[in-house]
C-alpha cells in the first residue's frame, strides 16, 4: 500500500472509530497515540456531533469507504478496518483497547483482534 492510502486508511478508521465514542473515551483514547496519529485522530473533529447515533457496523463502514470514494472507490472497508486496528493495539495500552472494545456494538468490535495481550506478546 503506498503512503498516501496508508494515511487515508488511517484517517478514516480513526475518524469512524472517534465519532462513536463519548467525548471522555475519545480524549482517553487519543491521549495513548503517538503525537501525529493524535493530530490524525483529532483533525476536523466537532465534539457537538459525538457521539453519533448510528453506531452499527454499517454505518461505521460505510464511513470508511466514503473517505475512499475518489481514490478507490471498491475499497474493502472490513479489511481497512482490520489493518489499522492492528497498527493501533501495537501502541495502545491493552487496557485502553479493551476497554474501547467493550464501549462498540459487537459487529464493529470484529473488527478488532480477539486477544491484543497475543499479538503483543508474539512480536
Amino acid at each position: 500500500m503506498d503512503e498516501r492510502r496508508a494515511y487515508n486508511a488511517l484517517r478514516a478508521v480513526l475518524h469512524a472509530l472517534r465519532d462513536r465514542l463519548t467525548l471522555e473515551e475519545t480524549a482517553q483514547f487519543g491521549a495513548q497515540l503517538p503525537t501525529f496519529v493524535r493530530g490524525v485522530y483529532y483533525e476536523g473533529w466537532d465534539p457537538t456531533h459525538t457521539p453519533l447515533r448510528k453506531r452499527d457496523a454499517e454505518s461505521f463502514l460505510a464511513q470508511i469507504r466514503a473517505a475512499f470514494k475518489r481514490t478507490q472507490p471498491a475499497v474493502d472497508a472490513g479489511t481497512v478496518a482490520r489493518a489499522v486496528f492492528r497498527v493501533i493495539e501495537e501502541r495502545i495500552s491493552h487496557g485502553e483497547i479493551e476497554h474501547i472494545k467493550s464501549l462498540l456494538p459487537a459487529r464493529i468490535r470484529q473488527f478488532w483482534s480477539e486477544d491484543v495481550s497475543g499479538i503483543r506478546n508474539a512480536g
